[in-house]
Parts: structure tokens; sequence; C-alpha cells
């Protein structure tokens, strides 16, 4: 019996899934900056202390930092589309939950509810690693890791012009509006990965990377209102340390750990990683610094420019940052992403240099932007390759869960050490402290020094060019897992069962077209289970055989919709030739 069974979308809906991707990225950066306008006034705006008022801030921190890694990972095992709606769901509901209240408890629920949207990175990277073709996919993942920067330089602006003329509460309804959007576009035109990680969820795992990742950013968010030598922050770093050594040991005796630590261990893995820290560092910092220089009046060495205008002046940032995405692809296709990564780094060490001198007119800090938002671009779209290319590909998703994770944690370092870099060099003007512009030289410095700790590191990432290895795969037997499930998406699959109906493993199945040539070649799976591509439209054979079995010639026609056509093969018995 032969039936069709709709698993890609065709054409038009096909070349949709890449942009609906990246438009869910943005929607999460849009959650992340949306109240960036309005950080000095929250205290007022909640009525509470600014201590208190800070926690707005780090419970989307803290969330979004846990459910990375769990998100992915579970997205391995249930279906990457499934979770990536279930992560923007939540997204929605904690912006509804914080656009109808002014009580500080809870408004930290329903921004510790949107973190859980910043899952929704790798499990996009995930599903273009397993849908797209190849040649697609280089291009596609730069889309999707940039869309973080993308999203928050076009939204601060625009968050900016909110605040700015009327209800700050307008802000979250805002993004749950995309949130909803996003979630509607994704169903209507993102396939569900046919690809599953073996395994159960590791729920012990799972509850200890919390315990550790919550002891460690806490200080590090915390650290400048408790004191960096205080015995709470000096006691949660310490118990972090034992948290998170218990939990590593804990993984490494686990069948289906959350974490892999053997692959994280892999120099490729380990290094891009550690690589991915100092990039989400430069990326942070810039973000810090040049809203609040262009903010401060003239008198107090800032640029006097309105809060839309500074917007503007940094939205730059993650608009060359879009445009990056396809250079990207052209410089990896030729030479690697480990290069490209390279490239990315230097432009960004040029834009922090040439920043500490461009710090005197509005335009000068469009310049920066511009330059610092190329480097940055290159270097985020070179991360998720490195990554896929060095992990199997049921663990797309938690590896990039975890890369993710690296990025954000430099995000983390960085705002708790500007601010305290910041905070150490302010002047009093007027009875209120204000930031100088040697901090924010120093600032760029230190930005600068991230780079160069982190263009260390991807000098020392294994080298290999294009033409001799194929990119973004990690063994032939991954490639050729990967490729059979993009020939279950547009070609013939099914099962080969014997004459009782119970499956036939190893059986040959060879396509033939209608000139009576191989068309391609395949053996079923131990389930019986086989797909095949088809290079065109139109009539086909497949011829099936197997030990013990009668051969079969069943003909097949595929319209090149781009849909699976579902075809079973049932061998009759073998005859016996007295």
């Amino acid at each position: 019996m032969t039936q069709t069974t709709p698993v890609r979308p065709s054409g038009r809906a096909g070349a949709a899934v890449v942009p609906v991707l990246a438009f869910a990225g943005i929607v999460v950066a849009v959650m992340q900056t949306l109240l960036v306008p309005v950080i000095k006034d929250l205290p007022r705006l909640l009525d509470t202390a600014p201590a208190d008022a800070t926690w707005v801030l780090t419970s989307t921190l803290l969330s979004g930092a846990v459910a990375t890694p769990i998100m992915g990972r579970l997205g391995d095992l249930f279906g990457k589309r499934r979770m990536l709606v279930a992560s923007l769901s939540v997204m929605v509901v904690g912006a509804l939950v914080s656009a109808f209240t002014s009580d500080l408890l809870v408004m930290i629920a329903g921004r510790t509810l949107q973190g859980f949207a910043m899952g929704a990175i790798p499990l996009g990277i995930g599903l273009m690693r397993d849908m797209l073709p190849r040649e697609r996919l280089s291009s596609a993942m730069a889309l999707m890791s940039s869309s973080i920067g993308v999203g928050g330089g076009l939204a601060l602006p625009a968050a900016a012009l909110v605040a700015q003329h009327t209800d700050w509460h307008a802000l979250y309804l805002g993004a749950a509006g995309l949130g909803v959007i996003a979630i509607a576009l994704t169903l209507a035109v993102v396939p569900e990965s046919p690809l599953r990680a073996k395994g159960s969820f590791d729920l012990p795992g799972a509850l200890g990377l919390t315990a550790g990742l919550v002891l460690f950013l806490l200080p590090v968010s915390k650290g400048s209102d408790w004191g960096w030598t205080s015995g709470t922050t000096l006691g949660l770093f310490g118990a972090a340390a034992v948290v998170l050594l218990l939990w590593g040991l804990m993984e490494l005796r686990v069948a289906a750990p959350l974490v892999d630590l053997r692959t994280t261990a892999r120099r490729e893995v380990l290094l891009t990683n550690l690589a991915s820290i100092m990039v989400g560092v430069s990326f942070f910092v810039v973000s810090l610094v040049l809203p609040q220089l262009l903010q401060l009046p003239t008198a107090s060495d800032g640029l006097g420019q309105s809060m839309v205008v500074a917007g503007l002046c940094v939205a730059p940032l993650g608009l060359t940052m879009m445009f990056t995405a396809p250079v990207y692809a052209r410089l990896s296709s030729r030479y690697g992403p480990k290069v490209t990564l390279i490239i990315g780094l230097l432009v960004i060490a040029a834009g922090y240099g040439g920043g500490l001198g461009l710090m005197s007119a509005a335009w000068q800090t469009v310049v920066t932007s511009v330059v610092l938002g190329a480097g940055i671009g290159l270097a985020y779209s070179s991360l998720p390759a490195l990554i896929v290319g060095a992990v199997p590909a049921s663990e797309t998703g938690a590896a990039n869960g975890l890369n993710t994770l690296m990025r954000s944690i430099g995000t983390s370092v960085s705002s708790a050490v500007i601010g305290m870099v910041l905070a150490n060099t302010s002047d009093v003007v007027g009875g209120v402290t204000v930031p100088t512009l040697h901090g924010f030289r120093v600032s760029f410095g230190i930005a600068a020094a991230a780079v160069a700790v982190g263009l260390v590191l991807a000098l020392f990432l294994p080298g290999r060019r294009p033409s001799e290895h194929p990119q973004l795969r990690a063994s032939s037997e991954e490639e050729a897992n990967l490729e059979r499930a993009r020939e279950a998406l547009r070609g013939f699959r099914g099962r080969v069962l014997d004459a009782s109906g119970a499956p036939v493993a190893r059986a040959r199945v060879t396509l033939i077209d209608r000139h009576g040539r191989r068309a391609g070649a395949t053996v079923s799976e131990p389930d019986g289970t086989y797909s095949l591509a088809v290079p065109a439209q139109g009539p086909y054979v497949l011829a099936a055989r197997a030990p013990g079995h009668g051969p079969l010639a069943s003909p097949a026609t595929h319209t090149g919709a781009g849909d699976c056509v579902a075809v079973d093969l049932s061998l009759p018995p073998e005859t016996v030739t007295a």
C-alpha cells in the first residue's frame, strides 16, 4: 500500500523555515532588551529599593541560564519544534503577567517565566541542522545565532520610544504579541525534526545543573550590591563549585546524561565554549557603555542625547550582525568556521581599539557600533557551526544549549565587572553619581582583553579545510544518519516486511528510475525501516531483496513536491527450486 505523508513543507513554506526561526530568535532578544531603557527608573516604577529592583533583571538571567541546556536536551528527546513552541509559550505567559502588575514579586515571577525563551536559540539551530540541505545550513545557522544581537539592536530604539511616550507596561504587551506571532508562524511553516536522541530525561542532572548555575550566577549578578569579598558572595561561589563538581561526577556515570561531558571535553567543543564566553563579554560591554555615554549630559563627559537617539545610534550594532550572516557563509564555506571566528575576533579588537578614541560625538558611536557589529556577527555565526561539527546529530540541541549558556555567562560576567568598574571610576555631579569617560575607556580595554583571550583560544581550535572534511558533521556515521533523515523528508520511506508482516533487517533496497538506471540504494534498519531520496519527480521502481526471501519490485511515483511518499515493501517467501 502506498500513501503520502506530508513531513516537510513544500516550496514556499520550506523557504520560510529559516526566517521564521530567526524571527523567533529576534523575539527572544526583544524580551531581553525591552527593559534596558527603563533600568534606571525601575526602583521608582516598582516602588522599591534599587537593590531589590535589580531582581527583575537577575531573575530572567537565572531562568534563561537554567532553561537553555534543559530545553535543548528535551528538544533532542521529544522534538525540537515542540520544545521551541513550549519555550515561547512560557515567555508569552510571563510577559502577560508582567504587563498587568507593578508589584515587585509578581513582576519577578513574570520575568522568570520570560527567561525560558532563551531555549529558542539552540532549538532553532538544531532544527536547521536536522532539516536544511548543507548548502543552506551555514548561512541559516549564522542568521539564527546572530538574531540575539539583531533583535537587541532593533528593540533598543523601539523600546525607548515606547517607554518615552506611553506606559512602560506596553513593552510587555508588545513582547507577548511578538511571541504569539512567532508561535503561530512556527506551527504553520516549521516541520518537526524526525531525529530523536536515545535515552530518557536526566532529571537529577537537570536539578543539579540548576542548583549549580543559580549558586554561581547569583553572586555574579549581585556581587556589586553584596560586596565581592562578603561572606554571602564567597559562600555562594564556594557552594557553586562543590555542587557543579558533584554534578559533573554524577553526569559521567549516567547512561543518558543531560550534558555529555565527554563530548564537551573534546578540544573543539571545549575551546569553542570558552571562546563563547569571551565573545559574550565583548558583545555586552558595548551594549552597556554606549547607551550611557550617549545619554549622559555634556557636563558629565556625556554626549547629551535623548533615550531614542541613543537607541538609534546603537541600533547599527544589531543591523550589521544581521548583514554579516551571508558574508560569514561565504567565508566559512571557503576557509572553515575556525578562520571566520578568528577574523571576527580581530574585527572586534579593531572596533574596541578604535572606539577608545571615538567617544566625543554621536556619529563616532555609530562607527564603533558598525565595526563591532560586523565582528560580533562573524564570531557569533561561527560558534554553532563549530559545535555542530563536533557533536553527534542527536545531541545538537543540548550542545548548542550549553554553548548559548556559555555566551550568557559571558554577558553576566561582563555586566558584573563593567558595573563594578563604572562604579569605582564614577564622579559626583550635582549630588548624583555618574560614570566617567575614563570608566568607559577602561571598560573598552577590558573587552579588548577578553577578545585577546578568545583569539588565543580560537587559534588552538583544530583546523579543517572545507575541501578535506565535510563541514558541520561529526563523523561518517552521523553524516549517514542525518542524510537518511533528510532523505525521508523528500523521497520514499517505509518498512521492509516478510510475508508474515515481520520486519526484515539488512534488506537491500534499490531505487531505479524510468530509464532503468540506479538512482540510489540503502539497507533497511533493524526495525525494517528504510529511506531513499529522489533526484527528481516521476515514476520509479523500488527493488528489494534479502537473504531467505524472494526479490520484490514495487512501482512508486514521486510528485517532487517535497513530501515523503511512504511505501512498505513486502518480500515474498524464497522460492526453492528442486
